[in-house]
C-alpha cells in the first residue's frame, strides 16, 4: 500500500504538492536511474518518511522522466535534496550525501520524533484513548519521562487504563511547579479509587475473613470485591492461600475465581503472569 507521506512528482501534480508544503513540509529527493547514488537512497529515505508519521512529505523526482520539472528547480548534479517550507526552499543538500547528514538537515526544522510522539500521545488522550496513548508515552527516552509535565500524562493513563499503585508512584514524585490543576484533578481521581477500594463491605469482609481464616466463602467474596476494585494482586494472593494446597478447594470454586481473574488481566500483565507462573508449578 502506498504510503500517504511519499508521492511521486510529476507535471499533474508537483505544484499541488509544493503548495503542500503551506502546511506540511515537503522534502524533495531529485534523483535519476542512471545516477546510482541517488537511486540506492531512495528506500532509506522511505523508511525516513515513515518513521517522521507525516511530519514532511517525501517527494520523488525523477529527473529523467520529468527533465522539465527539473530544469525548473535547476538542478545541477543528482542526487539532490531540497526542503520546502510554506512554498519556499529553507535547505537543501547536493551530491550524494549520509543518511545522518539528511536527518541532521531535517532536525534543524522539525520537530524531533519524540515530540511527535509525545504530540500524538497527547491527541489520542483528548480523545480518551489513554490506552492507545500510554505505550507512546512509555517509549519516550528514560530522562524525557523524568519530566513533570510528562509525568501527570503518564499518571493520566495509568488512572483511565485502571493502573492505580503506578499512578501513585508517579503523582508521589511531581515537582512543585507542576503541581496545578490538572495534578489536582488526578489526586482526586486516585483519592475515589483509594475510597471505593477500601469501602465499608471490603472492611466486612476482611474483618470476617481475620475471624475465620480457613472460611472458604469468605475468602472467595473477599477476593471478587477486591477483584471489582482493582486489587487484583491482593486477590490472587488470597487465592492462592487456599489453591497451593488444595486446587480443588470449596469444590474448584476457588480455581475458577482464580482463573477469571487471570484471564481479565490478560496475558501481557505482569501480576497475572506472577499467579500463572505459581499455578503451572502445581500442575506440572
Amino acid at each position: 500500500m502506498q504510503s500517504p507521506f511519499i508521492v511521486e512528482l510529476n507535471e499533474q501534480n508537483f505544484r499541488q504538492v509544493l503548495e503542500g508544503s503551506m502546511q506540511t513540509p515537503v522534502l524533495i529527493h531529485f534523483w535519476a536511474p542512471m545516477s546510482q547514488e541517488s537511486a540506492q537512497i531512495i528506500p532509506a529515505l522511505n523508511t525516513l518518511a515513515q518513521q517522521y508519521n507525516g511530519a514532511f512529505t517525501l517527494a520523488l523526482l525523477n529527473c529523467e522522466q520529468e527533465q522539465m520539472i527539473a530544469s525548473q528547480f535547476g538542478v545541477q548534479a543528482l542526487p539532490t535534496i531540497a526542503l520546502f517550507v510554506n512554498g519556499q526552499p529553507v535547505d537543501g543538500l547536493g551530491g550524494p550525501q549520509e543518511m545522518t547528514a539528511i536527518e541532521a538537515m531535517l532536525a534543524k526544522h522539525l520537530p524531533s520524533q519524540e515530540d511527535m510522539i509525545l504530540k500524538q500521545a497527547s491527541e489520542l488522550m483528548q480523545q480518551n484513548q489513554h490506552a492507545q496513548a500510554l505505550p507512546l508515552l512509555q517509549q519516550l527516552p528514560a530522562e524525557m519521562q523524568q519530566k513533570g509535565d510528562i509525568k501527570l500524562a503518564l499518571a493520566a493513563c495509568y488512572i483511565e487504563t485502571q493502573h492505580f499503585d503506578q499512578a501513585k508512584t508517579l503523582l508521589e514524585h511531581i515537582p512543585l511547579e507542576y503541581q496545578n490543576n490538572d495534578y489536582k484533578s488526578l489526586i482526586a481521581k486516585l483519592e475515589l479509587h483509594e475510597q471505593s477500594a477500601n469501602s465499608p463491605e471490603i472492611q466486612s469482609l476482611e474483618a470476617a475473613f481475620q475471624s475465620n481464616p480457613s472460611d472458604t466463602q469468605i475468602a472467595a467474596e473477599l477476593a471478587l470485591s477486591y477483584h471489582q476494585v482493582n486489587r487484583d494482586e491482593e486477590a490472587l494472593d488470597l487465592l492462592w492461600g487456599f489453591l497451593r494446597s488444595d486446587l480443588n478447594a470449596q469444590d474448584g470454586e476457588l480455581k475458577k475465581h482464580f482463573m477469571d481473574i487471570l484471564s481479565a488481566l490478560g496475558q501481557g500483565n505482569a501480576v497475572s503472569a506472577k499467579y500463572r507462573r505459581q499455578l503451572y508449578s502445581l500442575l506440572y
